[in-house]
């Protein structure tokens, strides 16, 4: 396997910077996914990891060796795209096996890379039949194990899932997690489907117009993002914003207020907010429940049961809207008041630049 290095990556198309200055390392064997919404720029980097795209300014390292200017077959990455790329006229044997043999590999050894794929994959039943004798879940395998054989030093995957239907993705997900343990190989994957991200990564590299905004584990993503993109992107259901007032501030807290949520005290040491700033206060819906005694007052005007939880929007008196994620069986309809409670300790605080307070 390999470690991954990008320093200083830049992609111009004419005079139009797409991707602007990216600096990340990724460690062998590690998970990293490429986030964000549609362009973005994380499938021009990953073709640019891949030297399917040139890179204009930057350095490209893979294992030990700069490979700017190398041609793919050299960078011993292999490519798994969106769609399956595989031989509609070969059977699933043949195309696992067709790298190895345009490299004129012997039989034995492309046998043996086979076999071993297909039972890495659990496809040693599927190696006689033809593409369209397969799901869509098994085609994909069929990419990735043909990927496999190589043994490459990283694997790249552009969205792989996206023409899977919901349930087959969450079936694909857990095997590409199983795979990714039994190879420890260094893998990078591109979505933008930030549930794939959370479940998939060791580290999610969040992009947007081409500027890495944050390099973290899922976790510290979700929990400390470093800006309100960051914040708004990462959850399900996204984090609620509500415009407020800074009122006070010491040495271990922030207390900030607003006609919506009367005062709240937010536990902060060395916050960068000043009294009388105007800031925004980021709350996940999971973090809100119904009473306590800091209440945020508002009218429902949606129900979602999801069975597990409930999700209810609901307007507040300034005409804000938010989303709070409720026990499944809990008794609440459309036009109810309902008042809800945050958890302080769990709240993001944005200063007017959009970063972290």
């Amino acid at each position: 396997m390999a470690r991954v290095s990008l320093s200083g990556i830049k992609k111009n198309y004419g005079g139009v910077e797409i991707i602007k200055g990216v600096d990340i390392d990724i460690a062998d064997g590690e998970f990293t996914v490429f986030v964000g919404p549609s362009g973005c720029g994380k499938s021009t980097l990953l073709r640019m990891i891949a030297g399917l795209e040139d890179i204009s300014d930057g350095t490209l390292t893979i294992g030990e060796r700069v490979v700017n200017d190398l041609p793919p077959k050299d960078r011993s990455i292999a490519m798994v795209f969106q769609s399956y790329a595989i031989f509609p006229h070969m059977t699933v044997r043949e195309n696992l096996a067709f790298g190895l043999t345009i490299a004129n590999a012997p039989k034995a050894e492309k046998d043996a890379k086979v076999a071993e794929a297909a039972r890495i994959l659990q496809m040693e039943h599927l190696l006689e039949r033809r593409p369209s004798q397969l799901s869509g879940g098994q085609r994909q395998r069929v990419a990735i194990g043909r990927a496999i054989v190589r043994k490459p030093g990283v694997f790249l995957f552009d969205e792989p899932l996206s023409n899977l239907d919901a349930a087959l993705r969450v079936d694909m997900r857990m095997e590409l997690s199983k795979l990714h343990a039994d190879l420890g190989a260094t893998m990078i994957y591109v979505t933008h489907d930030q549930v794939e991200a959370m479940t998939l990564a060791d580290k999610i590299v969040v992009l947007n117009a081409g500027i890495v905004q944050q390099v973290g584990s899922p976790l510290e993503l979700y929990h400390r993002p470093a800006n309100i993109f960051v914040a708004g992107f990462i959850g399900s259901p996204k984090m609620n914003f509500l415009k407020v007032r800074v009122e006070a501030v010491d040495a271990t807290s922030v207390t900030v207020g607003s006609a919506d949520i009367g005062k709240l005290v937010l536990p902060r040491a060395n916050a960068t907010a000043k009294v009388g700033d105007e800031v925004t206060i980021g709350m996940r819906p999971h973090h809100l429940t119904v009473g306590g005694a800091q209440d945020i007052t508002g009218r429902v005007v949606l129900v979602e049961r999801l069975g597990n939880e409930t999700l209810a929007a609901v307007v507040l008196g300034s005409g804000q809207q938010i989303i709070a994620a409720l026990p499944g069986d809990i008794d609440v309809a459309p036009g109810q008041e309902l008042h809800l409670a945050t958890q302080a300790d769990r709240a993001s605080l944005f200063l007017a630049n959009g970063l972290a307070a």
